[in-house]
């Protein structure tokens, strides 16, 4: 069964730009998107993501809104913030909801280590 990652962003460049990045760094996996949170949160509900994508700042729910609600529904997926904000803070908010953080503007060497550690999590995580 194929690796699903979930790319959400509310800009369709962006999320063109990361589907791109993923495909070269995992050719096999099958990408998903969302333009938003709610789309995100209702694809989730409705079928198998292993690792998700989180544009920071999005109308309505953020991305790190986000990733506390993906967290509680599915506390072992592989999460990163990516975000162009790359306060302390930000960061700090990020892992404190488990999540790794990846700079914008996203390339295959920014996003190589997050999903070589997702894969790994996947690939070890109990079925």
């Amino acid at each position: 069964m194929a690796t699903v990652i979930l790319i959400v962003d509310d800009s369709k460049l962006a999320r063109l730009v990361a589907g791109r990045t993923v495909r070269a760094l995992q050719p096999d996996w099958e990408r998903l998107e969302a333009g938003n949170a709610e789309e995100a949160l209702a694809i989730v509900a409705a079928q198998q993501v292993d690792v998700a994508l989180l544009d920071f700042n999005m109308p309505g729910m953020d991305g790190l809104e986000l990733a506390a609600a993906l967290r509680a529904r599915r506390p072992a997926m592989p999460l990163a913030l990516i975000t162009a904000n790359i306060q302390d803070e930000v960061i700090a908010r990020a892992r404190a909801v488990g999540a790794a953080f990846v700079a914008k503007p996203l390339t295959e060497d920014g996003l190589r280590g997050f999903l070589s550690g997702a894969a790994l999590r996947l690939r070890v995580a109990p079925q």
